[in-house]
């Protein structure tokens, strides 16, 4: 008896252990625009990121790890292991960017594990619940939901659907926040899975000092592939910005030191498209919105000292469809998924229990450009073959002399095309997709924001931008124009209306009404508000998006709206003076 009581009492004491280690921590850190040689272990000489490049000392790198060319087809990637044309997603605004809703997200599959789920910085997967975070499996959320922020310092951000006002600089901001969340969950014992999506070093350039100084006056050696096309400026703010990251990023690494945690965390890293600049990226062809290596080649570490071999290093490609199927495995959480999943659970590379390695094909693919990666060579848009294993920038068209290849890989795109756009689809005119309201009311969810990048607007009303995501709606001055969004209100009801908006005093008094399928609601813009335009001293190089200003809170009453599709309309019925408002965001909260 005592023979079997001694391994008995062994398993007792070390049961709390093995539990821990059958459930770890996950935590997803992915960069918006920043390039893979946008890192010092790549061979960047000027740009310093020793907390990044220790993710992979301490833990894998893969050498060939591949995304797709802009932010929200990568975005859909990761949250569904599928190649996003299966998800409905077609663009990267105008609601082109959101998942369909019958599709199972990484956030989901962790959530129904009993993790606790948070994300803290750039959705871009769609804004009105349940497109939004918190519709898709996540707990928590503080960011935002669009393609792109406007402000940096102090701004306008969202937490759990009500809009609030950030703290200091936004990436330092979200970590704080990601790091509560993990202390929280250390605290309460409880695994949580957390998406850090940085939205720098994606434009606007803005930085605080302490990153832009060591910049300011710095002549970068290092040049991009087509270096006349460089702009020094943004170069040079972009890498303070990775700087930045890679600072965030340290701080991260000490608080799971200190809480005792890190041996148990998977931490991943990674960026979501080739670099927004013509920057130096190892001489590859291509940057953000190619299909070429250098447009979709990500850097991919991954740390877990519980099971990860410090240094240890993948050759064979990955991609981004991987990750859902990866995480959940390295975790042991069985997803059973509803959809055939494109992604490969690469867990045998990574705990390296898999000597040989099926080559496959990975697709890189927006708008007419497709482009198909097998193990050694690239067939890019063009029908051009490259050997990437001896040619990785790309030079050298060898199809001739590896006509079967070529060919099977054609024909694999072809077929990819086909797939996923149906019979009659091809690489030419891959195929439409049409378009889907936006969502109100949903039972579920009390608030429903539709912002100006997804309205429509008419005759002299201008976009204070040509991209959309952060932008306002400016100049009007007619009682015949308006601002419109195609909606589907879910549940019909009574719901207080309130805009965010900018007046100056000599233009109050116009009266707003907002209407739709019949029912209306007024008010007259009593209060003036007429913010300055915020964070142009920290514009590092000059300001491609929208400007940012605070705008005001303001009711225009209640509106009882009846469930079905139309047209909301907000209008100015009476201008009294010379311009009604600006307009930033509509938001609809169920009363009854």
């Amino acid at each position: 008896m005592k023979v079997l009581l001694v391994p008995l009492i062994a398993s007792i004491l070390l049961l709390p252990v093995l539990q821990a280690a059958a459930q770890p921590n996950v935590i997803v850190i992915m960069t918006d625009d920043q390039g893979w040689g946008d890192l010092s272990l790549h061979g960047h000489t000027t740009l310093q990121t020793p907390n990044i490049d220790r993710i992979a000392k301490e833990g894998l790198q893969f050498t060939h790890f591949y995304l797709q060319p802009v932010c929200s087809p990568t975005r859909a990637e990761f949250l569904t292991g599928r190649y996003y044309p299966r998800s409905g997603v077609y663009s990267t605004g105008g609601g082109g960017e959101r998942i369909d809703l019958d599709e199972q997200t990484i956030a989901d599959v962790f959530k129904n594990a009993g993790y606790d789920t948070g994300l803290f910085g750039k959705w871009h997967s769609g804004s009105q619940y349940p497109y939004h975070p918190l519709g898709r499996g996540f707990n928590e959320f503080y960011g935002f939901t669009s393609g792109h922020w406007g402000l940096y310092f102090d701004p306008m951000i969202e937490h759990n659907g009500t809009m609030t006002r950030g703290n200091g600089y936004l990436p330092d901001d979200i970590t704080d926040r990601a790091m509560a969340f993990v202390e929280k969950n250390t605290k309460r014992d409880r695994p949580f899975f957390i998406y850090l999506a940085y939205n720098t070093p994606h434009s606007p350039m803005q930085v605080p000092d302490r990153f832009w100084k060591k910049y300011e006056y710095l002549v970068i050696p290092q040049k991009g592939t087509l270096a006349d096309r460089e702009d020094p400026l943004h170069t040079k703010a972009a890498l303070a910005m990775c700087e930045n990251v890679d600072w965030n990023v340290g701080r991260l690494l000490d608080q799971l030191d200190i809480l005792g945690v890190a041996d148990d965390t998977i931490l991943l890293y990674m960026t979501d498209n080739g670099p927004n600049g013509d920057r130096w990226n190892g001489g590859m062809k291509g940057r953000k919105g190619s299909t070429d290596e250098g447009g979709i080649r990500s850097p991919m570490f991954m740390r877990w000292p519980a099971q990860i071999e410090a240094g240890s290093m993948i050759r064979e490609i990955g991609g981004i469809i991987d990750l859902l199927p990866t995480l959940a495995d390295l975790a042991g959480i069985p997803i059973n998924p509803p959809k055939t999943l494109d992604g490969l659970s690469l867990k045998p590379l990574i705990l390296g229990l898999e000597s040989a390695w099926p080559d496959r094909n990975l697709v890189a693919h927006w708008g007419e450009r497709v482009s198909i990666r097998n193990q050694q060579f690239r067939l890019d848009h063009a029908g051009q073959l490259f050997d990437i294993t001896q040619d990785p920038n790309q030079l050298q068209d060898v199809a001739a002399g590896y006509p079967e290849v070529a060919k099977k890989l054609h024909d694999f795109a072809d077929s990819w095309v086909a797939d996923m756009y149906g019979r009659g689809a091809s690489r030419a005119k891959p195929g439409d997709r049409p378009a889907r309201p936006f969502l109100v009311g949903h039972p579920a969810f009390g608030i429903t924001q539709l912002p100006a990048r997804d309205a429509e607007a008419t005759g002299s009303i201008q976009r204070s931008n040509r991209w959309p995501n952060d932008s306002f709606f400016k100049n009007w001055t007619s009682e015949a124009d308006e601002i419109t969004w195609n909606v589907e209100v879910l549940a019909s009801g009574l719901y207080a209306a309130e805009i965010w908006y900018a007046c100056p005093e000599e233009d109050i008094g116009a009266i707003l009404e907002l209407e739709f399928n019949g029912s209306k609601a007024q008010a007259t813009v009593y209060e003036s508000h007429d913010p300055p335009y915020l964070g142009s001293k920290f514009n590092r190089s000059p300001l491609n998006e929208s400007p940012v200003k605070i705008f005001r809170r303001m009711g225009l009453g209640s509106i009882e709206l009846p469930a079905g599709q139309g047209t909301l309309r907000l209008k100015a019925v009476d201008i009294p003076k010379g311009q009604a408002i600006e307009f930033r965001l509509l938001t609809l909260s169920r009363i009854r």
